[in-house]
């Protein structure tokens, strides 16, 4: 999916074999285990996508962090000021399936292992969803994932804590196998370096002229893209290894499809795409990815082929 021409040329374009050269004098920084345990169902990140594409990747995205901090630090001296930096975010946006949660852990791992950023925490907004309950009262179920469905205004102030430098702020935490936030459930954030927000919308405009919009308080942001007959496919492959893992667990919240046929789950999973997350993504994803960064464009086999960096 090209860039719109009006907006094409704010970013670099890098190709996948042009990006790949500045890992030319990293180490590899994980092992093949650390990989699988990283990396969600249906992703096909390996060895040579994590040294070609994303440890680069994490290596910019440390130079921002310590580059942002050094200003940071010499703004409060030019003002007289203790230096007061607050921790450097990064958003991550894309569709379901895309494997963008893969990505924003992956990440974390990496950018902890560089000097600079030693401290990296990692939120989604899956958290920041409504309470079943309330996604009920409001009429909202089949909406699961749209932005009406967040808690925006939470999620904002979280933010703002954030990067207000407050010593300690939580998350709410969404369970997938309850497939509801859990109550009592939280996530601590407590001053990183760097703090990773992943979700659907996460670069959505503001809904109203004077609100802030929740990348407002992204330092940087992260948007994986892929072709949208592609994204189907992952996100059937996905349901259907669903259906033989989470979904077989007698507390998930669907362990109603644990029994399909492959024929009907792959109607079922079609259904989904086709009523909800294709519909989310035309509408409210894909409008938005002209605000990243940083896009990641994937080829078939989910392995990105190239780079796009917005200029400075």
């Amino acid at each position: 999916m090209p860039e719109p021409l009006e907006t094409a040329a704010l970013y670099r374009e890098i190709a996948r074999d042009e990006w790949s050269r500045m890992a030319a004098d990293m180490p590899q920084p994980l092992t093949q285990s650390e990989i699988v345990q990283l990396r969600g169902i249906g992703d096909r990140l390996d060895l040579d996508e994590v040294r070609e594409v994303y440890a680069p990747l994490s290596r910019l995205l440390s130079l921002y962090a310590k580059s942002t901090k050094r200003l940071g630090a010499d703004t409060s001296a030019f003002l007289g000021e203790p230096d007061t930096t607050t921790p450097f975010v990064v958003g991550v946006a894309g569709s379901v399936a895309v494997g963008k949660s893969t990505i924003a852990r992956l990440l974390r791992e990496l950018m902890s292992r560089w000097s600079d950023t030693p401290r990296v925490e990692l939120v989604t907004t899956d958290g920041f969803l409504y309470p079943n309950a309330e996604l009920e009262r409001r009429g909202l179920m089949d909406r699961k994932g749209f932005p009406e469905s967040y808690d925006r205004r939470a999620l904002v102030e979280f933010l703002t804590e954030v990067k207000s430098g407050a010593p300690e702020v939580r998350a709410p935490f969404y369970s997938h196998m309850r497939y509801d936030i859990v109550p009592d459930a939280h996530v601590t954030v407590r001053r990183p370096d760097v703090v990773i927000v992943e979700g659907l919308t996460v670069l959505q405009p503001p809904p109203a002229p004077n609100d802030m919009a929740v990348s407002d308080l992204f330092d940087f942001s992260i948007y994986v893209d892929a072709d949208t007959a592609h994204i189907e496919k992952w996100y059937v492959d996905r349901f259907l290894a669903l259906r033989e893992s989470a979904f077989s667990d007698p507390s998930s919240f669907f362990r109603v499809f644990a029994e399909l046929s492959d024929e009907d789950a792959v109607a079922q999973a079609l259904r989904f795409w086709n009523e909800i997350n294709l519909p989310n993504l035309d509408e409210n994803v894909l409008p938005t990815r002209h605000r990243a960064s940083l896009v990641l464009q994937k080829g078939a086999s989910h392995a990105v082929d190239r780079v796009l960096l917005r200029k400075l």
